[in-house]
C-alpha cells in the first residue's frame, strides 16, 4: 500500500519521542551489568550471588522500531483516536503504557469494544511488529484511516517467499502457532495469491504430515486433525505434491530445521532425490534477532549457572523457546514481570508445556554461594530486566549500597 495516509517508516519523530522511551524502558543497572562483562558479584565467599545476563537479551530491532513508532505515532495526531489492531509486541506492561497513552486495542482485550468496522477516515489505526492479515488491510483501506505500518522487516522478507511459492504451485508449510498474529498473517499471504497453507505447530505434527506425504495416510482424519490449521479446500491429496516451508519468525530453530529434514526426506522417498528437488524448498525464515537470543542463552550455560530466570510475555513464542532451551538442563522459571519474585521462597512462573501459571516454593537458596543466570525475550523491555536482576540481589541479602555501587 501507498499513499499520504500509509506511513511504513514512521513519522519522523525519532529524535522527539526518544526521551519518553528512555523513561519508560532505559535501565542504568543493565547497561551497568552490560560493562561489567556481563555479570555482577554480592557478597563474599560462602555467600555470594552471581547473576550472570546472557550476551544477547531484551528487544531486538523490529520490536524497538515498533514501539517508538507507536509513541511517534501519539505524538504526531494529540488530538485523533489512535487504534491499534493488537497487541503491538507480546509485553503486558509495554501494552498497558499504550493504553495509559489512550490508544484503543481492537481485539477486544481490557474490556475494549472498538471493532474495524466502526473507523472512518478521521481515524488513526497502527499495524503491530506481527504484521495483520490481507483482510485486515482491506478493511482499513476501504474505512479509509491513516495507518502507520510497524510491521517487522523479517516477518515482511516471509511474507515475500510466501508469495512466490503461492505463485509458484506450491504449498507452504508454516512451522508456528496457527493462531499467532504473525501465522495468521502470514498464512493469509498464501491464500491471498490463489495458493494453500498448513500450519505445523510441532514434531509430532511434522511427522504426519509426512505420513500423509508418503502416504496418502489418511486423508479424511488428516484433515479433521488440521482443520484449524489449514487454508479453505485443503486436499492433502493435491496440496502436498509441491511444498515450500516456511516459519513462524520466532520459533525454536533447531525445531524448524528438523521439521525442514524430514518434509525433504518424506518427499525424496516419494518421489526419489533428483525428482524432491523441484517438489520441496525451504529458506531459513527464524529472523536473526531470534536466533541471537537463542545462542545467547547457550553460551549463558555454558558460563555455568545454577538456576535460570527467563523474562517475557507469556504468550511470547520467542520468549518460550529460550525457556526451553535451558529447562532440560538447570531449574528454569520463566516469568513475565519482575513482581513475579514474591519472595525468597516463593516464584510466580510459568513452566514449560503448561498454560496456567504457577507459584513454586524454595526457588531460591537462602544461603551458600549462587549463579543466577537471566535473559529475556525480544519483547521484553531493559527496564523490567533491570528489575528483575535489582530484586534477585535484594533476596539474595544485597543492600541498597551494595546495589547502588553497581
Amino acid at each position: 500500500m501507498t499513499g499520504p495516509d500509509y506511513f511504513p517508516k514512521g513519522l519522523g519523530l525519532g529524535e522527539a519521542v526518544r526521551p519518553e522511551l528512555e523513561r519508560d524502558y532505559y535501565s542504568v543497572l543493565v547497561e551497568k551489568v552490560r560493562a561489567l562483562g556481563f555479570e555482577v558479584r554480592v557478597g563474599t565467599t560462602g555467600a555470594r550471588t552471581i547473576v550472570r545476563l546472557a550476551e544477547e537479551f531484551g528487544f531486538c530491532y523490529g520490536v524497538d522500531r515498533a514501539v517508538d513508532y507507536a509513541y511517534q505515532t501519539r505524538q504526531r495526531f494529540p488530538d485523533r483516536t489512535v487504534y491499534i489492531t493488537g497487541e503491538i509486541i507480546h509485553n503486558p506492561g509495554v501494552n498497558e503504557r499504550l493504553r495509559g497513552m489512550g490508544i484503543r486495542f481492537l481485539d477486544g482485550s481490557a474490556g475494549g469494544s472498538w471493532r474495524i468496522e466502526d473507523l472512518g477516515p478521521g481515524d488513526v489505526v497502527i499495524l503491530p511488529a506481527f504484521g495483520v492479515p490481507v483482510a485486515t488491510m482491506k478493511l482499513l483501506e476501504s474505512a479509509g484511516c491513516t495507518m502507520v505500518d510497524a510491521t517487522c522487516g523479517s516477518v515482511l522478507n516471509v511474507w515475500k517467499n510466501v508469495e512466490r511459492y503461492a505463485r509458484d504451485g506450491f504449498t507452504s508449510i508454516i512451522h508456528g502457532k496457527y493462531a499467532h498474529e504473525e501465522t495468521a498473517a502470514t498464512a493469509s499471504r498464501a491464500t491471498a495469491c490463489g495458493g494453500h497453507y498448513l500450519v505445523v505447530r510441532d514434531m509430532e505434527q511434522a511427522r504426519r504430515v509426512c505420513r500423509e506425504i508418503e502416504g496418502p495416510s489418511d486423508p479424511e482424519e488428516f484433515l479433521s486433525r488440521f482443520a484449524p490449521a489449514v487454508s479453505a479446500g485443503f486436499d492433502p491429496r493435491l496440496h502436498l505434491e509441491r511444498v515450500g516451508l516456511a516459519n513462524q519468525t520466532t520459533m525454536l530453530s533447531s525445531e524448524s530445521m528438523e521439521v525442514g529434514r524430514l518434509l525433504g526426506e518424506a518427499i525424496a522417498r516419494r518421489d526419489g532425490p533428483s525428482t524432491a528437488v523441484e517438489r520441496f524448498r525451504s529458506f531459513d525464515t527464524i529472523c536473526s534477532a531470534t536466533q541471537d537470543r537463542q545462542d545467547g542463552i547457550r553460551g549463558l550455560l555454558g558460563r555455568g549457572v545454577d538456576l535460570m530466570l527467563v523474562i517475557g510475555g507469556y504468550n511470547s513464542s520467542n520468549t518460550n523457546a529460550l525457556k526451553r532451551i535451558t529447562a532440560e538442563s538447570v531449574p528454569t522459571f520463566h516469568l513475565e514481570v519482575a513482581s513475579g519474585l514474591l519472595d525468597e521462597r516463593r516464584i510466580r512462573h510459568l513452566p514449560v508445556g503448561q498454560t496456567e501459571e504457577i507459584v513454586t516454593e524454595g526457588w531460591l537458596p537462602a544461603s551458600g554461594d549462587l549463579t543466577v543466570g537471566v535473559t529475556a525475550g525480544a519483547s521484553t523491555p531493559n527496564s523490567e530486566v533491570g528489575l528483575v536482576i535489582e530484586r534477585v540481589l535484594r533476596l539474595r541479602g544485597a543492600s541498597s549500597e551494595d546495589i547502588e555501587g553497581l
